[in-house]
């Protein structure tokens, strides 16, 4: 598996950095399957610059061809000339790639949930464990989250997911369950935590479930609140 993560793509007005992650896998689609792409949601603060929320994302690869070993370099210039090629002025752009993702770096994306980190803090970390790093423009701040994400989506407990490998974003309002876990997703009541296997599940404008275990989960609450036996749900996006 090849981890990817991005950040400060977008300026206001503009696509944000979760439309710049699908547009990334499909232009690699030839060369890598996208198993999963999920947003992490950064520390909210008014010292911290961004767009709109302070999110990053992740995307996870799996090469079609060849070894992730040969191809790494290849995938690295690829995301370089698809990041400069959607450079807007104003935005701070930051990649990172590796196929091996240590402890510390989940440890960093922790604490860009929580604090501030420096630039230096993150080019230091990478330099130390090997990991690919790179800005791509602007005060180059984006090497912040995109570290951050990579080492959250490697622990497998955090973020929204977006795209589920290669199906459309294509589901909204109720849904028969049974259609969810075609496409990989498993239904937990919020609660319990207990599975959810039959019913309907109202997902909303989007179908936006949740990475935890690394695995897709989508929480939900029984529609009607005193009746834990009905089989009508409705989702809960969680960050």
């Amino acid at each position: 598996m090849i981890y990817v993560g991005i950040d400060d793509t977008d300026m206001p007005g503009t696509p944000g950095t979760n439309k710049f992650a699908r547009a990334l896998a499909t232009d690699l689609s030839d060369r890598y399957r996208c198993a999963v792409i999920v947003r992490h949601q950064l520390l909210i603060d008014p010292r911290v610059p961004c767009t709109s929320k302070n999110s990053a994302a992740s995307i996870l690869l799996e090469p079609r061809n060849g070894s992730a070993v040969e191809s790494l370099e290849l995938l690295i210039d690829t995301l370089r000339g698809f990041m400069l090629e959607w450079f807007l002025e104003g935005s701070d752009p930051g990649f990172c790639v590796t196929e091996t993702v240590p402890g510390a770096l989940t440890e960093f994306g922790r604490r860009c949930q929580k604090e501030l980190v420096t630039q230096h803090e993150a080019r230091h970390l990478a330099a130390t464990h090997g990991v690919h790093l790179e800005a791509c423009g602007g005060t180059e701040d984006g090497v912040i989250g995109a570290l951050a994400a990579v080492g959250l989506v490697a622990e497998g407990n955090d973020g929204r997911v977006v795209q589920i490998g290669s199906w459309p974003d294509d589901l909204s309002g109720p849904q028969e369950i049974t259609s969810l876990q075609a496409r990989d997703v498993s239904v937990r009541c919020l609660e319990s935590g207990q599975s959810v296997t039959a019913g309907t599940v109202d997902v909303g404008k989007h179908l936006r479930p949740s990475y935890r275990g690394k695995s897709i989960v989508l929480y939900a609450r029984p529609a009607t609140h005193d009746d834990p036996e009905s089989d009508c749900w409705y989702s809960v996006r969680l960050t």
